[in-house]
């Protein structure tokens, strides 16, 4: 199987999948989000004041900061709700850009790995050790576009033959 790592953003062209990606910014909740980060670190905090304070920064790299401090009192459902708010944020980027929902699809079966010795749980820990959980999600995503596309292009023959 072929495999795409990726880290950053500025990264040709699959840095489209970092969450640092900037110049996407997603709506979700009826408000607009600069990057998922920016999205995905607010949820820490969701229905507080920090969840806006985390949105309307510039860096995505300050969001994620803010998304650590300790200091902000964190969900207490956090761990169980993680992964489903980064599913929630990776499917709005890449369903509300033709573009990067183009370059997920042109990804064809390669393992989508998050490459970096920086984290454990959403990449391989730099070494393979760790969950990937960022790549396992876009790969899900991935097949779920494909499913969709395939549904979209039988419905189609079906009604250009009736």
């Amino acid at each position: 199987m072929n495999k795409i790592n990726f880290y950053s953003s500025k990264e040709t062209p699959f840095g489209v999948f970092s969450n640092f990606l900037r110049g996407y910014p997603i709506t979700l909740k009826g408000k607009t989000w600069p990057t998922s980060e920016h999205y995905y670190q607010a949820q820490k905090f969701v229905d507080t004041e920090h969840e806006d304070q985390v949105r309307l920064v510039k860096e995505p790299g300050v969001a994620a900061d803010m998304g650590r401090d300790k200091k902000r009192p964190l969900r207490k459902d956090w761990d169980e709700v993680k992964n489903d708010i980064m599913r929630e944020a990776i499917h709005a980027k890449f369903t509300q850009y033709q573009t990067l929902k183009d370059i997920l699809l042109a990804s064809g079966n390669a393992e989508i790995i998050e490459h970096t010795a920086n984290d454990n749980y959403w990449a391989d820990g730099g070494d393979g050790s760790g969950q990937n959980w960022l790549g396992k999600l876009l790969m899900e995503l991935r097949e779920q576009l494909k499913k969709e596309i395939k549904v979209e292009t039988t419905l189609e023959k079906f009604i250009q033959f009736k």
